[in-house]
């Protein structure tokens, strides 16, 4: 059966930098064709992309992942009608949630402030105060619920609020409940899918995988040792105030994410808009993911390093038989010739590799794109149509759009 697949392909370097470190601080890396590599986890990049997404979706279009479920649920409770208390919001919105998802939320244990001495009795007082406090009850692990979904579930409280525990012991009520979560999923939800521990019949497999970015060549990580300097030193007070070390490196990456057209339609499913065009929230949603992805960076230590750096090249297949990823380019590691760079023979690597792979394996993509900054990834322009970001965009959603018109 044909598919409808989207292959993003990019080629980017930043300069020293930390983007996604380990327990220790230490940049991630890995080992790859026999040498250790740069690594930027997919975890990284999707959580970099969900972000990238606030600027680019209406918030009625995205979820929220939470512990603080029953809180959130409760605000929109309290929206709907605000002669509720906070209190009783909290526990409409446990039993909808754990009567919908089979959860278990609890209130948490409430943090110890730190003992003090000195402390008067007036701060004592302010303490029992604070822990007098009722806290809201939580789960005890994140739960991803869009915006219709948080909303359906609060009007489902509301209308069992008379004896929410008896409203929800029918079977009817509790069907209601696990329907309303397990529809009218969000953008991101079915983007990058979602577990729910304890209901697995309400996880949604996610359409787009994204792969660990990978420098094309090896790494060796560095430290710099840097110091701060007291701005009330005397002149005759030499020495830091404090000193430090921060590991980085610097690289060319390549990154990969594939995105499933098919499998993103069946899960927004009922979280399409009654009156609207069934492909318009999936095209809406694959040039989201498209240009998301491309645009996004994760952030880590991005203050100390500012490490603010677009694409070199992007790469995008339209396939109809399935995702293919090409870091089988950059196994052995590029070299950087003197004064030249890893960019340039990123570039000729990856342009042979896609020619060569789809000749031999018979993958001849529908469609590709290129989008290209700079003479070192001329190379490239070999491999599909050059155009801007906008009209990479806007090229992928009308001929996903194309190819769901034929689907339906």
């Amino acid at each position: 059966m044909s598919r409808t697949i989207v292959d993003i392909h990019v080629l980017q370097t930043v300069p020293p930098s930390n983007l996604n470190r380990d327990d220790t601080g230490t940049p991630k890396s890995a080992v790859y064709g026999g040498v250790r590599r740069s690594r930027v986890s997919s975890q990284a990049w999707k959580r970099a992309t969900r972000t990238e997404f606030r600027q680019l979706l209406d918030p009625a279009e995205l979820g929220v992942r939470t512990k603080k479920v029953a809180e959130l649920i409760g605000e929109t409770i309290r929206e709907l009608q605000p002669e509720v208390t906070p209190e009783e919001s909290w526990e409409l919105a446990k039993a909808v949630v754990e009567a919908g998802t089979g959860a278990s939320l609890a209130v948490p244990e409430r943090k110890k402030p730190k003992k003090n001495k000195d402390s008067t009795k007036a701060a004592k007082a302010a303490e029992e105060a604070e822990e007098a406090v009722p806290l809201p009850p939580e789960s005890k692990y994140l739960m991803f619920l869009s915006a219709r979904q948080r909303r359906g579930l609060a009007e489902l409280a509301l209308e069992g609020r008379p004896d929410i525990g008896g409203f929800l012991k029918t079977k009817e009520n509790k069907e209601r409940a696990r329907e309303i979560a397990d529809t009218r999923h969000s953008v991101d939800i079915a983007l990058f899918g979602r577990m729910v521990a304890d209901g697995a019949d309400i996880n949604v497999d996610a359409a787009a995988q994204v792969a660990h970015a990978l420098s094309v060549h090896a790494v060796e990580n560095e430290s710099d040792y840097y110091t701060a300097v007291d701005d009330e030193n005397k002149t005759d007070e030499t020495g830091a105030g404090m000193i430090g070390t921060v590991e980085f490196n610097s690289a060319t990456l390549y990154r990969y994410a594939a995105l499933d057209v098919d499998r993103l339609a069946d899960n927004l499913g009922q979280g399409l808009d009654e009156d609207a065009d069934g492909a318009t929230p999936v095209r809406r949603a694959v040039e989201a993911f498209v240009r998301g992805f491309v645009s996004s960076l994760p952030t880590g230590k991005i203050n100390t390093f500012a490490h603010h750096t677009p694409p070199d090249a992007v790469v995008v297949k339209l396939r109809d038989s399935r995702p293919v990823n090409f870091v089988g380019a950059f196994e052995e590691p590029t070299m950087a010739e003197s004064g030249r760079g890893h960019v340039r023979q990123a570039s000729e690597r990856l342009a042979e590799q896609i020619a060569v792979v789809e000749q031999e394996f018979n993958e001849e993509a529908l469609a590709t794109w290129v989008v290209l900054a700079g003479r070192n990834t001329a190379k490239l322009a070999e491999a599909g149509t050059r155009v801007t970001l906008d009209e990479l965009v806007a090229s992928v959603g009308a001929a996903v759009t194309e190819r769901q018109g034929g689907r339906q």
